[in-house]
């Protein structure tokens, strides 16, 4: 874990694409310069948002290549490696390039259901194959299973090469039982942008923000808040971010995100099928938030 600094604004990288349909590589670069300048801690490449399901192998590969490139050590780079094939994860965590990477992100298996003990088993044998600590991502409304407080703790507890939880789960709860009972080296990171006051405020280290593609500086300003001891303004800041939040997520993610960046000027607002942009009555709301946010800060 040397090196990797989990506290504080991580942000899910887009995959901006062309009107053609090719990755825009131009517009990427545009968009890691954005986030970097504008305060993120840490870059977390392919997962959910980059709409990993609609890439190929060969994209992927030269996607982390150029992620690592243009990023260049100016913040520690996590790379998104899940799926619901164990045996499939561990070939591509012993086969990818994985230097400049810092940690692997990896999501529950979806579909196939698993029980705890299923996961628990997936996770100890992805990390006994993995070269760089693990980050477990729970997102039930993705995945249909819910990691279980007891599950992610006894992985904490028993397995040194996983180091955190992106939990998405919306239960705080079960952040907040995990937060007091994980070790002192295990982290919880809020995988929801609208829970970062939540789940910061009972100890939990940072977010993993979509929000922060289009407004690092905005989100910058609620996580340093939110490790700050004024809870009220941090609070105050979370609110006032809600006018943002919600339309960004009202048809889905990374739709909503990729419409305030294309309104910032950044990308084109083009997705891969399954996934299309946002409905008309959506894109005014993001306009309109979007225009609020920018003059805010004139």
């Amino acid at each position: 874990m040397a090196g990797l600094k989990l506290d504080g604004l991580g942000v899910a990288l887009v995959t901006p694409f062309t009107p053609a349909g090719s990755i825009d590589y131009e517009a990427l670069e545009v968009i890691i310069n954005h986030v970097i300048n504008g305060g993120v801690d840490y870059i977390v490449a392919m997962g959910t948002t980059a709409e990993t399901p609609t890439l190929s192998r060969e994209e992927k590969i030269i996607l982390a290549d150029y992620i690592k490139e243009k990023t260049d050590g100016r913040v520690p780079l996590v790379i998104g490696i899940g799926g619901n094939n164990t045996k499939r994860i561990c070939d591509r965590l012993q086969s990818l390039n994985l230097d400049g990477y810092s940690a692997v992100l990896s999501v529950t298996p979806y579909y196939n259901k698993p029980t705890q003990e299923g996961l628990y088993q997936h996770y100890k044998t992805i990390a006994a194959a993995s070269p760089l600590p693990i980050i477990l991502y729970n997102v039930p409304g993705r995945t249909g299973v819910n990691l279980s407080a007891k599950t992610t703790l006894r992985l904490a507890e028993d397995i040194p090469n996983i180091c955190a939880i992106k939990e998405a789960s919306g239960k705080i709860d079960q952040c907040e039982e995990i937060i007091n009972n994980c070790p002192e080296r295990f982290s919880v990171i809020s995988g929801d942008d609208a829970a970062t006051f939540n789940i910061m405020s009972r100890g939990g280290k940072g977010v993993i923000s979509v929000v922060a593609n289009a407004f690092p500086r905005e989100m910058k300003k609620l996580v340093e808040l939110c490790a700050s001891p004024s809870r009220e303004k941090a609070s105050t800041c979370q609110a006032g971010l809600q006018n943002i939040i919600t339309p960004l997520f009202e048809d889905g993610n990374p739709a909503g995100v990729k419409a305030a960046l294309a309104e910032l000027g950044l990308i084109h607002n083009i997705l891969r099928l399954p996934l299309v942009p946002v409905s008309e009555h959506v894109l005014k709301k993001i306009k309109k938030a979007s225009k609020e946010i920018v003059q805010s800060l004139d």
